[in-house]
This record gives C-alpha cells, structure tokens and sequence, in this order.
C-alpha cells in the first residue's frame, strides 16, 4: 500500500510552501528595515545615490525629530561655548545650535490618547451593541446591521467637509474629545460586525445554566460571555487600534494644533536644509512602536481569532 497521504503535504510540498513564506516574509519587511536604517543614517547618507546599504550609524535624525534647531556660522560657533550633552554636540556638528524642544513630543501623546481612547470606546459600545444583535430579537436587525456596515462603505473624505462644518458648529475642532468620538463612531460599524461573529460561536446554553443558576442577565453576560470572547475582542481591538493610530485625513482636516495626532505632523518635518529624511524615518520608527507592542501583546488572541469559528462539529 502506497504511503502517500491526502493530507499530508509531501517533503517537497513543504519546502516549497517554507521558501514562499521566507520569500514574501522578507520582501514585505524590506521597507521596514529600510525607514528604521534611514533613522540612523546622515542627511547626507539618506538621499545618496546609489543608495547605501553600509553606512556609519548616527543619531542625527532622532536629535533633528526632538528638537528645533538654529543655523550658525564658523564664527557664531568660536563664540559659543563648548556643548555641555552629546546630542548639543551632534548639533554643532552639523552646523547648527539647539533652539528648544520639537513639537513631535506632543503629536505622538495626542496619537496616544486619541488612539487607544477611541479603540477602548469602540470595543466597549460594539461589544454591547454586538451582544444585543446575537442575543435578543430586534425588529429589522437585518437592516440595522446593514446600516451600521455601509458606514465603511464611503471614504472618509466623503464626509470630511460635512464633519468639519459639524465640528466648528459644536466647538469640537482640534480637541481630543471631538477626535475620539469621531474615530469611535468610525470603528464602531467594524466592531460591531466583528464581534457580532464571535459572540454568534458562544454557546447560548453557556448562559442559560448561568441564568438557571440565578446569574442576572448582565452578570451571565459579564461572567460567561465576555471571557469566551476574549479572543474575539482583542483582534477587533488591533484592527480598530490600527485604523485610529494611522488615519490621516480626518486627522490633516479637523486638527492643527492642541490635538493634531503624528501622521499629519511626520511628513512637515523640515531640516535647516530641506527635508530632513532621517528625522522622518525616526519619526515614523517611533510611531510604529506602540502598534507594534500592542499587537505582539495580543498576537496569540488574534492567531486565536482569525481561525475561530472556521471548523463546526
């Protein structure tokens, strides 16, 4: 009898399948690589052509993202005293004297607080709007989740000019608050629908025996259902993170100041030269930190997520 197996992929199957893996594995972390080298290269270093693989690190590029600097000539720099820190003397070096602090400080805590807030808001009200849909019998559900879907379904530039008009009537433009409840009222429709599928695969008996046993049904719901869709709740939260950390239009319209979040403020970041691409890339570096840890925080609840529910018995 032969040994070859339906299932079981052959020697061969399995190399291939390893090489495509490492092939798109590696092609899609080039750019990455390449905006974290750029950090650490000179301005000079950053726009060579052809470009350089092997260069000499600095940290020019972060010194450029924190501060704002001044241009000085040879003899304005005789006449100065020695820089008392090593980013003053990297400073110096380039020509140039610390002025005062960057705004980027302040644009990566607005991205902080605006992100994080509005996903905790769109998880907290889909997860209830999610449980009512899977739960109870409501009058044209079908519809309604139709309606909560086709709010995804036009770009945001669409309602950019009616949202700014609503803003500046409710005095919400430039402010935290209006830029949570804005990218709360995006994401909601994403984790509705999300979370809807995840809390459809709980098992309604779950809660009945927790109600037969004399639970409340917000005592089942907080006791049964919520950790069953722990799963399911820490996936639709990295999307709607993802979503609210990176948007930029809504973000470029309605901010300017107090509450304007880093992706409109990374590509303004200008050198006393020109663009200065290492400070971007240092700033873009930055900005991928706290996705990153998020997600690999949450990495086996979303491997978790993705497959649930694929197999029924």
């Amino acid at each position: 009898m032969s040994g070859f197996s339906v299932t079981e992929p052959s020697k061969r199957q399995k190399w291939i399948s390893g090489l495509l893996v490492i092939s798109y594995a590696l092609i899609t972390i080039m750019p990455l690589l390449w905006i974290i080298g750029t950090g650490f290269k000179s301005p000079e270093d950053a726009i060579s052509y052809p470009p350089k693989v092997i260069f000499e690190p600095s940290l020019e590029g972060y010194v450029n993202l924190f501060t704002t600097r001044t241009r000085i000539t040879a003899s304005m720099e005789g006449n100065l005293p020695p820089p008392d820190t090593w980013y003053e003397q990297i400073a110096r070096n380039s020509g140039t004297i610390i002025s005062g602090p960057s705004r980027y400080g302040q644009r990566f805590l607005n991205s902080v607080i605006i992100g994080f807030g509005s996903t905790f808001l769109a998880i907290f009200f889909g997860t209830l709007a999610a449980y009512a849909f899977s739960r109870f019998k409501i009058p044209i559900k079908d519809d309604l989740l139709f309606f909560i879907l086709s709010t995804r379904m036009m770009p945001p530039i669409a309602v950019a000019i009616p949202m700014f008009l609503m803003f500046r009537q409710l005095g919400l433009n430039d402010t935290h608050l209006g830029m949570i409840l804005l990218y709360t009222a995006v994401n909601l429709s994403l984790s509705v629908w999300l979370l809807k599928g995840f809390i459809d695969e709980i098992p309604f008996e779950y809660e009945e025996a927790a109600l037969i046993d004399g639970y409340s049904r917000f005592q089942a719901f907080y006791k049964v259902v919520l950790p069953q869709a722990a799963t399911g709740i820490a996936s639709t939260a990295i999307f709607c993170l993802i979503f609210a950390w990176n948007e930029y239009a809504f973000a470029v319209l309605l901010t300017s100041g107090d509450a304007q979040t880093a992706p409109p403020f990374i590509p303004t970041i200008i050198g006393v030269g020109g663009k200065d691409w290492p400070a971007v890339a240092a700033g873009a570096t930055i900005f991928l930190i706290p996705v990153m840890i998020f997600t690999i925080l949450l990495r086996k609840h979303l491997l978790r997520g993705i497959t649930f529910g694929a197999v029924r018995k």
